[in-house]
């Protein structure tokens, strides 16, 4: 589990390639669906120091994300996308989990952030 090591801080201490990234502003979009009973894609790849913005959109149902490592949680209404920014220090995986009981197979809608190495 990863919760501390997802902080804006830091990024300063990684190799040139993140600090050209962050000198530069450069941030990559992710585009996540939510829909009875999945999000996808249900996996993202993130490298150490990158600044990703997550956009979530919901299309059949007003969904939950939770995201207990990084202590968040957003409604995703849909035709409203929900955007947050994950900018990770360390490696590890960052779960995911929707918290609004959207039907059988509910249990089953999770997904995960893969924070690997630069």
């Amino acid at each position: 589990m990863l919760g501390i090591g997802v902080l804006a801080a830091g990024a300063w201490s990684l190799g040139s390639l993140v600090q050209a990234q962050a000198q530069t502003g450069t941030i990559r979009t992710v585009e996540i669906v939510a829909r009875r009973f999945s999000f996808e894609p249900a996996q993202v790849a993130i490298k150490v120091g990158e600044r990703v913005q997550v956009v979530v959109q919901a299309v059949d149902f007003v969904h939950g994300m939770n995201i207990p490592d990084l202590g968040k949680r957003y409604d995703l209404v849909p035709g409203q996308p929900t955007r947050f920014e994950l900018h990770p220090s360390a490696p590890g995986n960052i779960d995911f989990l929707c918290d609004n009981f959207c039907g059988e197979g509910h249990e089953k809608m999770h997904g995960r952030f893969v924070i690997t190495p630069v």
